[in-house]
């Protein structure tokens, strides 16, 4: 079974990536983007809206398609994550719904912190954060 879920990528004017860290399982304790499922009926910008503000406290508005990758779900499903660009339009940055913490991180930042399996990888692929050295 595919699950479909979203993810929002956002930069801040001083080339930082906002990060979640995942309070709840999968990834518990890896830092990720701000995402989640699609609810039944739910259009993928409106999910990325709804994930964003749920998890980190800031309202956005959605962008375009960056990239989609599919990871492995419990019970032989597959996550199917679409992230798209977004861009913070208001609210206060604070750690809510499964994110155990939010924050502005340097490309630096992600060579350091434990990341969900395979973001780093694509951020730069897709030409989101420059290759670390």
């Amino acid at each position: 079974m595919r699950i479909k879920c979203v993810g929002a990528i956002m930069v801040d004017d001083s080339g930082r990536l906002l990060l979640v860290r995942r309070g709840h399982p999968p990834g518990e304790g890896l830092w990720s983007l701000p995402g989640g499922r699609v609810e039944a009926g739910e259009t993928d910008a409106a999910a990325v809206r709804r994930e964003v503000r749920e998890e980190t406290g800031l309202l956005v508005e959605d962008g375009p398609l960056v990239g989609s990758v599919d990871r492995p779900a419990p019970g032989g499903s597959v996550y199917a994550i679409r992230d798209y660009r977004a861009t913070v339009v208001g609210g206060a940055l604070s750690p809510g719904d499964d994110a155990a913490d939010a924050r502005w991180c340097t490309p630096d930042d992600l060579v350091r912190l434990p990341l969900t399996d395979g973001l780093l990888a694509v951020l730069v692929d897709w030409g989101v954060v420059p290759r670390p050295a």
